[in-house]
């Protein structure tokens, strides 16, 4: 049996947000080297702030300047940091209770080891050289020996020059996908300029590409059955909007396309014709490059178009 294919994949995108006056003063005030929370209706301390209550729902404006140092309310040990965490060396993430909140915050603390590490101990925030208006403005949290702060919350305006009004937050996520057997054969096929699905030995649909199960019937699908080239498209969108490292003129069209002998239709570009004379029950094949895994595109093969009867269980 072939080996079952596998590869590392990233899923990024910026996530870009505004910012209202209690998280907008909260950022600022990192900036500023100064940490704010905010008053909820029963007179407790959040931290970080938030801008509703989360038990009454009442707006909350009432912002509070607390201390930079407080104690760890409970903690794990990291010993593999990640791609973007705060700290290179390993680390425990810990929920820090700041002298004068009532909430705890979650943080990096650099420590030289779990056995290092102990709820209740006292740590201090470590601010990062160069601030933007970020939670990173706080590099982490380090030990302390100084004791809790005997004072009160001292109101704040939330006022700051030229106050952080929006954030940009990169979101990353790095897996290792694994097709399984079925998709793993069907892949190796493309290489071939094949297109193999599979058959469900009960309803007898031929998916492409295969599931490994049949989603009607719930059986396995073992029975592999060689499709197309050539199919129809069943229905289509056209794309203005052009897409990061992928260089393809606007407009382009995307297409499901059955293939001959396939119950599930598939995607791919049209190519080769006008977009704007891409319609449904268009006869199309593939299109490979050289060195190509998979088709690049579908072109028209200039046969009549398909009747509608045909393919519409499959639109």
């Amino acid at each position: 049996m072939p080996e079952v294919l596998k590869a590392p994949l990233v899923v990024e995108f910026p996530f870009t947000r505004s910012l209202g006056p209690v998280q907008s003063a909260f950022l600022t005030g990192l900036r500023e080297r100064t940490v704010l929370g905010v008053k909820t209706t029963d007179g407790k301390v959040m931290v970080p702030p938030v801008e509703y209550d989360p038990v009454t729902a009442d707006e909350l404006r009432d912002l509070v300047e607390v201390e930079p140092t407080g104690t760890v309310t409970t903690w794990a040990w990291n010993p593999e940091p990640r791609r973007g965490q705060p700290l290179d060396a390993p680390f425990a993430w810990v929920l820090v209770k700041l002298d004068g909140a009532d909430t705890g915050l979650l943080h990096a603390l650099d420590a030289p080891g779990p056995d290092t590490v102990t709820t209740g101990m006292r740590v201090r925030v470590r601010w990062a050289t160069e601030r933007t208006g970020a939670i990173t403005d706080i590099a982490c949290f380090e030990p302390y020996e100084g004791a809790a702060a005997d004072t009160e919350p001292d109101a704040h305006d939330g006022q700051f020059d030229d106050a952080v009004s929006g954030i940009v937050a990169e979101a990353r996520l790095d897996y290792v996908y694994s097709p399984g057997r079925a998709q793993t054969a069907y892949i190796n096929a493309l290489a071939d300029r094949r297109t193999v699905g599979e058959r469900c030995p009960s309803c007898r649909k031929v998916y492409v590409p295969p599931r490994g199960a049949c989603p009607t019937c719930g059986v396995a699908t073992t029975d592999r059955v060689e499709v197309g080239p050539a199919g129809t498209v069943t229905t289509f969108c056209i794309v203005n909007v052009k897409a990061k490292n992928l260089d393809i003129e606007l407009p382009y069209v995307y297409a499901h396309i059955a293939l001959d002998g396939a119950d599930l239709a598939l995607h791919g570009r049209i190519a080769g014709i006008p977009y704007d004379q891409v319609r449904m029950g268009l006869r199309v094949e593939p299109v490979w490059t050289e060195g190509g895994r998979y088709p690049d595109h579908y072109r028209p093969t200039g046969e009549p178009d398909a009747d509608y009867d045909t393919y519409k269980e499959l639109v």
